[in-house]
Parts: structure tokens; C-alpha cells; sequence
């Protein structure tokens, strides 16, 4: 990491790092960073024999549609406007 990214990062998020405090910072999110680039020595591949998972496609249920809920009764406390939930605005 590099002293503009950092910049960068701190003007996002509104913090303020004195030049000991920058330097600290770098080292630490280059630490971080480092060991996160690790993670692309592990192989992640798949493989459905080894878990001894076998699930065949004829023991799964059907997917089939179910009735629902009223959509009237689920919007007796809400404010619906063409079928859909509308909440109130929480933030600006």
C-alpha cells in the first residue's frame, strides 16, 4: 500500500492520521493485504466425491408452486402502492 491509497481510503472515511500514525497504518494494511493474497495458494476447486455427499437428482422433492399468504392481509399495515411493499425512508 502506498501513501496515495492511503490518502485516498482517509478521505473516504473521514480520518485524519498524523505522519507516524500514516506510516504505521501502511505497514499494517501491507501486512494485511499480504496475508490476504495468500488465500489464492489454496485450491478451492469443487469436487463432490470427496464429501460423500450422494444426493441423487430422484431423491430431491419437486419443485412445486404452493399457495401463499393473502397479499391483502400482509399489507393491512403497510402502505402498498402497485403490489409492492413501500417502507418508510430510514436515511437521507
Amino acid at each position: 500500500m502506498d501513501i496515495k491509497t492511503l490518502d485516498h481510503l482517509c478521505n473516504l472515511s473521514k480520518l485524519n492520521y498524523s505522519e507516524e500514525e500514516q506510516k504505521k497504518t501502511i505497514a499494517q494494511m501491507s501486512d494485511i493485504i499480504e496475508l490476504m493474497d495468500t488465500i489464492k495458494d489454496f485450491d478451492i476447486s469443487y469436487d463432490d466425491t470427496k464429501d460423500k455427499n450422494e444426493i441423487a437428482y430422484d431423491d430431491l422433492r419437486k419443485d412445486e408452486a404452493k399457495p401463499s399468504f393473502d397479499t391483502e392481509k400482509l399489507q393491512q399495515n403497510t402502505q402498498p402502492r402497485d403490489n409492492c411493499y413501500v417502507v418508510p425512508k430510514m436515511m437521507e
